[in-house]
């Protein structure tokens, strides 16, 4: 039985439109997520068999695999989430998510600082990766990391609250080479509910993420 399952979106196709258009939601979800999944299972059995044999001339490329597919799953599953045809706007204490509003200002200065930085991480990432808000919880502060790939330059034990996706398969078909253009429409259907939920958790389970000594 595989590990890791492909969820399902939590709005239909068009959902998110004309932000991102239908077809590519599509095939975003179903294919490019999709791949990650199955790249993370098929991953798993691959170091399975490397065990019982005690066959580990492979044990570097496997470990790299492992790590880019189950974070393409795990980021891709945040991704949907944080997202929703209502959102956009920025947190307010009106909303309800007045805490995540609060450790934003803290951590940044200002809901404009942040969205800058955010949005310019997202836009600048080298190739392929993800502009992402997380938990740090040493520091118990908001941070903003540059992901390269999925896995590449995260802070240990961060926990990500915020994805926007740099990836050319989640804008080319519309907004072509236009990254830029494709992060600045992001923020009109970022779903603050959502965000305000995970932050919240993570700070809730920051001791068992990291004990202090």
């Amino acid at each position: 039985m595989a590990t890791y399952t492909l969820p399902e979106l939590p709005y239909d196709y068009a959902a998110l439109e004309p932000v991102i258009n239908p077809q590519i939601v599509e095939l975003h979800h179903d294919k490019h997520h999709a791949a990650y999944v199955k790249g993370a299972n098929d991953t798993l059995e691959q170091l399975e068999e490397a065990r019982d044999k005690g066959a580990w001339g492979a044990i570097n490329g496997l470990q790299k695999n492992l790590a880019f597919h189950l974070s393409g799953h795990i980021l891709h599953s945040i991704y949907w989430h944080n997202m929703t045809g209502d959102g956009g706007g920025e947190p307010l204490a009106a909303d309800g998510v007045g805490g995540l509003a609060d450790a934003i200002t803290e951590s940044f200065g200002s809901f404009a600082g942040f969205k800058s930085q955010l949005t310019k991480a997202a836009a600048t990432t080298q190739g392929s990766g993800w502009g992402v808000l997380a938990y740090e919880p040493v520091s118990g502060r908001l941070i903003v990391e540059q992901v390269y790939d999925h896995q590449g330059n995260v802070g240990q034990g961060s926990v990500p609250v915020l994805v926007f996706d740099a990836w050319e398969h989640a804008f080319y078909l519309q907004y072509k080479n236009q990254k830029v253009d494709f992060i600045e429409a992001m923020w009109a259907v970022v779903n603050w509910q959502d965000v305000a939920k995970r932050y919240a958790a993570a700070k809730e389970r920051a001791d068992v993420l990291l004990l202090a000594p």
